[in-house]
């Protein structure tokens, strides 16, 4: 079967509540406008419309779209999301040939024309970062599954939150690829587990729902001159290097002790978990971070004066990388971080006395929403 365009993008608004994240679903929904073929109308400096561009002034075919938005943006702007809804719908109905308007083509096949998607009405997150974190998960169809249950609502005008598993699932099935965007220095694609949680959470979903490689893209608008796309995998790449493992970076966190030990470690996890749903991680990478984090006798001295905790955290979540394969280690870099691992359970054994119990249960049990259902059945 012949496939169409078909673009999945995240919409979201302020992060952390944050002023200067305001502007970021603006740039977005600006590029929702453009993929499907309309411009804003702006009335006395805000918008308060649209107007639907001839395919003759387009001059290329409308791209079909479907969009993740955040829950606060569902909260805080949903004049935007009804907008775009009305735009959509619009661009549905026009007469226009089916290969020269991929979202009028999609609706004729039966798809409808919702195509704004979140988490249920009350709710906030996307599920997968959960899941990771707390390993419940045994391969990727379960994190397809949890991405699936958390987002399947639908929104629009007239349309608040209705469940629509079956619509989402068909979109997602369809994708050709997956974009998210930053727009400022002060968070990167490492500043929060809803990142990996929506975009990785929503690339893994889809790549199973298809069976096939759905690439992901990151884009950069920090400097409106200078806009650039990358690849996820690239994307990554590039914030481990200029962040995580940066030295002056390094250095700064050491100066706030506890929580800057907190912090690294936050970003390991939020490595993995990036690797976790769409494997975009580079085995070198890995290495990298238990070399330095790890291995290096200086950093563990201050993980363990500080906060023994958080290393405990980077060593478990690298091993569990490795048990999973998602990590093919280098085997030095292994046995370094299994000798290492074993040395921190005795820090903490340690440092927790006597408890009566173990400290170290040296297992997690992964329960997926199968294993639920499962148990709910037999109640």
């Amino acid at each position: 079967m012949k496939r169409h365009p078909h673009v999945f993008l995240f919409f979201r608004s302020c992060d952390y509540s944050s002023s200067a994240r305001l502007p970021h679903a603006g740039e977005q929904l600006a590029q929702v406008f453009s993929l499907i073929g309309v411009e804003p109308v702006w009335i006395d400096g805000k918008v308060r419309s649209f107007r639907v561009l001839p395919l003759e002034e387009l001059g290329r075919p409308r791209i079909d779209v479907t969009v993740r938005m955040s829950g606060i943006l569902r909260d805080c702007f949903y004049t935007c999301i009804e907008l775009l809804d009305d735009a959509i719908r619009e661009v549905a109905a026009l007469d226009e040939p089916p290969d020269m308007n991929f979202i009028r083509k999609h609706a004729l096949q039966g798809s409808g024309t919702a195509r704004i998607f979140g988490s249920r009405p009350g709710t906030y997150g996307n599920g997968v970062s959960l899941a990771v974190y707390a390993s419940a998960w045994k391969e990727e169809a379960d994190l397809a599954e949890v991405f699936l249950r958390w987002n399947s609502y639908a929104y629009g005008r007239d349309n608040f939150g209705e469940e629509s598993r079956e619509t989402f699932s068909a979109q997602l099935a369809t994708i050709d690829l997956t974009f998210n965007k930053t727009v400022t220095d002060e968070y990167d694609l490492l500043g929060c587990c809803c990142y990996f949680g929506a975009h990785g959470g929503l690339t893994g979903a889809a790549r199973a729902l298809s069976n096939r490689d759905v690439p992901a893209y990151y884009g950069d608008t920090r400097d409106r001159d200078r806009v650039e796309v990358r690849t996820l995998a690239e994307e990554i790449r590039r914030v481990v290097r200029a962040r995580l493992l940066n030295p002056k970076w390094i250095e700064g966190m050491k100066r706030h002790g506890y929580k800057g030990a907190g912090d690294i470690s936050r970003q390991v996890g939020t490595v993995y978990g990036w690797e976790a749903t769409t494997e975009e991680v580079d085995d070198r990478i890995f290495d990298d971070i238990a070399r330095t984090f790890v291995l290096d006798a200086e950093m563990r001295r201050f993980f363990e004066d500080e906060n023994p905790w958080a290393l405990e955290e980077i060593g478990r979540r690298l091993l569990e990388a490795h048990g999973r394969g998602l990590w093919d280690a280098d085997p030095d870099v292994l046995d370094g971080l299994q000798a290492a691992y074993l040395e921190m359970e005795g820090w903490i054994e340690d440092r927790m006395g006597d408890t009566g119990g173990d400290v170290q249960g040296g297992a997690v049990r992964v329960v997926t929403l199968q294993d639920l259902e499962a148990l709910r059945e037999r109640e």
